[in-house]
């Protein structure tokens, strides 16, 4: 029984990415480690559970941690996006921005913060508390009536800040479902992703959307990387003010229909209210692009449940399989 992953063909467009010291490992050996990790994103499940063809697990996943925090699958979309941009088969005429929520599983959970890290996150979170009391004109402070709290209290108090100060550092979010992380993408027309931005589940799209936008970066054979597409189809949900007036100023089409809420508002403006938005009906047709690459990338168990505690290494399971979707179009086309 073979659990090989890679064809011969897309393993020679992924090695020149990934690094090999002067003493480091055989580039075959490297294919497996790989093979291996890309298994267990595949499948969803435990690093103990990897067969044994792809060595050890303990090295698999060491070397996979070497290349997470070394951007090593960041720089493998990019590169592979680019050699797509060479070819003349990366397309920014038109690209879709939408998000989906990804169900926490509970290993995913209990991310270990030193003592150091997690008095920063409660000096930020005391700031952001006093700047909200602020804003809402009420005088700062948690003691009570008396002037005491009960030790007990103050001890469960400080716990559920702890644990909800782990889960906003982990980049998930408890709902009535469970924990949630939520995936904010852009997609061309192809269905192939072009930028990912990782948040917790109960995270708004719209104030996600330029950052999305903001990741999208193609190398292309000549001068500066293409940052900006042709234009940007989203739903209703992505309809602001800000987005729009960000869209304007680059020169970017706006294919974003308009709430009726924000209708509504406008009509009982006036003249004030500014002139009726319009987008292109038929462009807004091609949206359904970015959901049908949400199911491609869900194709696998690991992507599609988080079982990561670190979002980094989420992170990078999703570039992986970013990267792989690149590589089956690129030799499809070549085919």
């Amino acid at each position: 029984m073979t659990h090989r992953q890679l064809t011969d063909d897309q393993w020679k467009l992924t090695e020149p990415y990934l690094p090999i010291g002067e003493y480091g490992l055989y580039p075959e050996r490297l294919r497996i480690q790989l093979e291996g990790v890309i298994w267990r994103f595949r499948s969803g499940a435990q690093w103990r559970e990897m067969p044994g063809e792809f060595g050890p697990w303990s090295t698999v996943y060491g070397r996979f941690r070497v290349w997470r925090n070394a951007g090593v699958f960041t720089a493998l979309l990019e590169g592979l996006i680019a050699e797509a941009a060479r070819q003349g088969k990366a397309d920014l005429s038109l690209v879709s921005v939408d998000s989906t929520t990804v169900r926490g599983h509970h290993d995913a959970a209990g991310l270990r913060i030193g003592k150091e890290v997690m008095d920063a996150l409660e000096e930020v979170a005391a700031e952001e508390e006093q700047a909200r009391q602020k804003k809402r004109g009420r005088r700062g402070g948690t003691e009570r009536a008396g002037g005491r709290t009960r030790p007990r209290a103050r001890r469960a108090a400080t716990v559920r800040r702890w644990r909800r100060l782990r889960l906003k550092e982990a980049l998930l979010g408890r709902s009535r479902g469970g924990l949630t992380s939520k995936i904010h993408l852009a997609a061309d027309r192809k269905r192939r992703p072009l930028s990912f931005v990782l948040t917790a589940g109960q995270a708004a799209d719209s104030p996600q959307f330029i950052h999305v936008l903001k990741k999208i970066r193609v190398r292309m054979p000549a001068g500066r990387p293409r940052t900006r597409p042709g234009a940007v189809a989203a739903d209703r949900a992505y309809s602001s003010r800000g987005n729009r007036s960000y869209l304007r100023k680059r020169n970017i089409k706006a294919v974003i229909p308009e709430k009726k809420d924000q209708a509504a508002n406008r009509k009982k403006k006036g003249s004030r209210g500014g002139r009726p938005v319009s987008h292109n009906a038929d462009l807004y047709k091609e949206r359904n692009t970015v959901e049908r690459l949400i199911n491609r990338l869900k194709d696998w168990r690991g992507i599609a449940t988080r079982f990561d505690k670190m979002p980094e290494s989420y992170l990078a399971g999703l570039e992986l399989r970013a990267s792989m979707i690149w590589l089956e179009d690129l030799l499809r086309a070549a085919d």
